[in-house]
């Protein structure tokens, strides 16, 4: 029996994005970066930025804006950001076992998420990495199958 598989520039891509972890000032992160990036591998059928119920609400709305479903997790400190990791980790679960779903596009420097890494290789989903120094996981990078460094152009 032979087996059909799309090409990486065909497949659905889920983009999930640890918005606490990586929409931060010092980092200085264009939204837009995370949708380019992503589009070279295939065609983005799910985006949505994760936030903590104190994310302000102009981020809010420039998140809406460019196109992101924002998703706000509540519960939690302002310090304590595992709300978001939590909401984050379902969404991504759901998009490896979605069979409309090839590629997982995880925008986190978060090792927590290895765990959701590799499920969807197990799965037989593609995943790509989308992150920068400082405290982006080795072990993170090393599991992908693509990793993206946002500070490079």
């Amino acid at each position: 029996m032979f087996r059909f598989f799309k090409r990486f520039s065909e497949s659905r891509i889920a983009l999930l994005i640890d918005g606490p972890n990586l929409l931060r000032k010092e980092f200085s992160i264009d939204l837009n970066k995370f949708r380019t990036k992503t589009m070279e591998h295939g065609r983005i059928v799910v985006a949505r930025v994760f936030l903590n119920q104190f994310a302000p609400v102009k981020l809010v709305e420039a998140v809406a804006n460019q196109g992101f479903e924002p998703v706000i997790g509540m519960g939690g400190t302002k310090e304590d950001q595992t709300d978001v990791d939590v909401y984050l980790s379902v969404a991504a679960m759901d998009a490896v076992y979605n069979k409309n779903i090839d590629v997982i596009a995880l925008g986190t420097r978060d090792a927590d998420f290895l765990p959701v890494v590799q499920r969807a290789k197990e799965m037989g989903k593609k995943v790509i990495i989308m992150g920068q120094n400082p405290g982006f996981s080795k072990g993170l990078q090393r599991a992908a199958d693509v990793v993206v460094d946002l500070r490079e152009p």
